[in-house]
């Protein structure tokens, strides 16, 4: 089933999401349902707190992906309860980043090119590891959603600033995109 995508203002967006309990109900519909939702937005990776659920799962497809960057054929995954665990700060990278949350903003984010993640794949098994390059870039870009973090949290105030009017109009309810979505309600 294709949900709606939470638009900026949504405070779901902002909450700190919970890990989820090894039995926790009806996780192989939320993960069909979350890239279904995720297939349907043509995005690359949805966290749970952009469908309205306060909880630590994140589905990332970088198959789309595939023909500029071979590497990521076939990558289609869940993450249960990730977390970073380490960011190796010797090298950072400067991308642009867009949200499905925030449709039609754009803007560079520096981020570190390399992470140590902890998570469980959809079958709960645990794996800690290193990432780099895209992969990690687009890690953290979804982990943050788990943290009640946004992109835009990561840019210049001069850049925050520039967008300020594009924000405001979202939380005013005022949103186009090709997708199914929640906004705030209008004023």
């Amino acid at each position: 089933m294709i949900l709606p995508i939470y638009i900026y203002g949504q405070p779901v967006l902002r909450k700190v999401a919970q890990d989820i309990p090894a039995d926790f109900p009806d996780l192989d519909k939320l993960l069909v349902d979350m890239f279904e939702t995720l297939d349907e937005s043509d995005g690359i990776g949805l966290a749970a707190p952009q469908i309205g659920k306060d909880i630590r799962v994140v589905v990332i497809d970088l198959d789309v992906l595939s023909k500029d960057m071979p590497e990521y054929v076939g990558f289609r995954k869940a993450f249960i309860n990730p977390h970073i665990e380490e960011y190796d700060d010797s090298n950072t990278d400067v991308s642009e980043e867009g949200c499905l949350s925030l449709p039609g903003i754009h803007e560079k984010v520096t981020r570190p090119t390399r992470i140590r993640v902890r998570y469980e794949d959809a079958e709960r098994n645990a794996h800690e590891e290193w990432v780099d390059g895209y992969l990690a870039r687009v890690m953290q870009h979804e982990f943050d959603h788990l943290d009640g973090k946004m992109f835009i949290d990561r840019v210049s105030p001069f850049r925050k600033t520039m967008i300020r009017s594009r924000l405001k109009a979202l939380l005013q309810g005022r949103v186009n995109c090709s997708y199914k979505y929640k906004a705030v309600a209008r004023k």
